[in-house]
């Protein structure tokens, strides 16, 4: 089982026992409405559904005084004017005979999901909860928060798992400083706090100047502690892009693109945003053309038997004199058969092979296939000697990056090509510092990886890769691979598409001078252009 979703349908604690305005940030329909929609969009069929507990006061003290767990269990048998008097003590609090029941709850879900995940029945998850944590401190209920329910689960997560370093990010408008004080002096527990401005338009890559130069201030704080923030030039960055691409020319509108519209209140969630196609049957296909090769595959993945027509397979590879063979055509025919299914909604993701000598032309195929055939914006990350085709159009529908290119160049907005880094640690530079931001401010519905002759990553390496984009365009990413490398790399990628994590990488390393100075070279060329790399880099040590 990949996703656990846990919450608790008991959310008397957050109504109100007095008409107070301010408290409306409470209410439970927020919660049941964010329910009802994950529930409408098939997520939570998908997910493991693990019950709620109450946390036993032994683990709400993992984190809090026994005094101030007493006073929270003493508000069960309050009257109004004593809640009203307790609350007052406290910022933004406001106590319910059923806070302490339902506070515990919260608690404890958070203690199921960790179990759940730390003992493999789940790779990941999600807790559901009200009321929130990160803001009460051991002895102080704050800003709507009773019980620290992240601090309860990472402690509960050392103490009976066993765990020594555990990364907690904090993600809200306001700084959650509970999180902070109850953490800061254990060295056993990272943690790391992003205090930022929600930006007013989510439907672009966007950020306020406050938000940056919040960024950058958090960043100069910890750069003498981490080595990763050391390795990089600390100048700041122009805050006044310019609007025109590398080539002198202003960036094209893309077509199907998110559409700025100002925006007079807070932004909606992301559930409120339309899905591109309904959650598919199949959440994993892979298309071999050699029957013979046996993998090792989750149960819910499919070995693709379908092809394309005959007539339709010639018709795409008739360019192509190295498509002309038949096991390279045989090769074609399932994969149009499979990208015709991600793209009409029935698969998620998919891995096809192709011979080596027709990678080139097949992801050539395969990328005007998925720009004809519905896909408005598609990436696609090469890796090895595959060269973006010099006829496909720079109309900014199509995102072309290069991994182990000749040389580290922005031959214009929508083609990057970079060396393959040599360390482990200039490969997540290169990712997380420019193929992520650059995805992610692109926002494509189709995802294509390319692994052609001579790509160089090891198998963690490509599971990793996949991981990250999986993260995209809903999930439609389709991985291309040379025959030869399929017995090795197809069942790691097929079980990493379908959701579980990716291997690890091994004992990490520096990124090396030349990596680090090919990445800072792009960054800087492509900047004004792309608001997503408009803060530091990151650099991984």
């Amino acid at each position: 089982m990949g996703t656990a979703l846990v919450y608790h349908e008991d959310m008397t604690a957050t109504r109100l026992l007095w008409d107070d305005p301010e408290c409306e940030i409470e209410r439970p329909e927020r919660l049941t409405a964010a329910l009802d929609r994950l529930r409408q969009r098939g997520l939570e069929q998908r997910c493991l559904r693990l019950s709620a507990r109450e946390a036993s006061e032994e683990e709400l003290g993992l984190v809090h005084s026994p005094e101030y767990v007493s006073l929270v269990r003493e508000t069960q048998v309050l009257g109004k004017e004593e809640l009203q008097a307790l609350s007052g003590q406290f910022d933004a609090i406001y106590f319910h005979p059923s806070t302490f029941h339902c506070a515990r709850l919260a608690a404890g879900a958070g203690l199921q999901l960790v179990d759940a995940v730390l003992t493999g029945a789940v790779q990941n998850g999600l807790a559901l909860v009200r009321p929130p944590g990160h803001h009460s401190q051991r002895a102080a209920a704050n800003g709507f928060c009773v019980f620290n329910n992240v601090a309860i689960a990472a402690a509960h997560a050392k103490q009976k798992h066993g765990l020594h370093r555990i990364l907690v990010v904090d993600w809200d408008v306001h700084h959650g400083q509970g999180i902070q004080y109850l953490f800061e002096d254990d060295p056993r527990s990272g943690w790391e706090t992003l205090t930022t401005w929600l930006p007013s338009c989510t439907c672009c890559s966007h950020w306020p100047l406050s938000a940056l130069e919040s960024i950058r201030s958090a960043r100069a704080a910890q750069a003498p502690h981490w080595k990763s923030l050391q390795l990089q030039d600390v100048t700041a960055v122009p805050m006044s892009p310019s609007s025109h691409s590398p080539e002198g020319r202003p960036p094209p509108l893309l077509p199907g693109g998110p559409v700025c519209k100002a925006a007079a209140s807070a932004p909606s969630s992301l559930l409120d945003q339309p899905c591109l196609c309904p959650a598919p049957s199949v959440r994993t296909a892979v298309a071999l053309t050699a029957p013979d090769i046996t993998l090792v595959l989750p149960p819910d993945v499919i070995q693709q038997e379908g092809s394309a027509l005959r007539e339709e397979t010639e018709a795409w590879a008739r360019p192509h004199e190295s498509l002309a063979r038949e096991e390279a055509l045989t090769a074609l025919g399932k994969l149009l058969y499979l990208l015709d299914g991600m793209l009409d909604g029935q698969v998620n993701s998919g891995i096809a092979a192709t011979p080596a000598s027709a990678a080139a032309a097949t992801l050539d195929v395969a990328v005007r296939r998925g720009l004809s055939h519905g896909a408005q914006r598609l990436l696609c990350v090469a890796l090895g000697q595959l060269d973006r085709p010099p006829d496909l159009a720079h109309d900014g529908r199509s995102l072309w990056l290069n991994i182990r290119g000749k040389e580290a160049a922005a031959l214009s907005m929508f083609h990057v090509s970079t060396p393959l880094p040599v360390m482990t640690g200039g490969f997540l530079s290169c990712i997380l510092g420019l193929v992520l931001p650059l995805a992610y401010g692109f926002q494509p519905d189709l995802v294509l990886v390319a692994l052609g002759p001579g790509h160089g990553l090891q198998g963690p390496h490509a599971a990793l890769l996949a991981a990250m984009l999986r993260g995209l365009a809903g999930g439609r990413v389709l991985a291309l691979l040379e025959e030869d490398s399929t017995p090795q790399l197809a069942g790691i990628l097929a079980r990493v598409l379908n959701g579980e994590a990716p291997p690890s990488l091994g004992p990490s390393s520096v990124a090396s001078p030349e990596d680090v100075q090919a990445l800072m070279y792009l960054r800087g060329q492509l900047e004004p252009q792309w608001k997503m790399l408009q803060c530091h880099p990151h650099l991984v040590a």
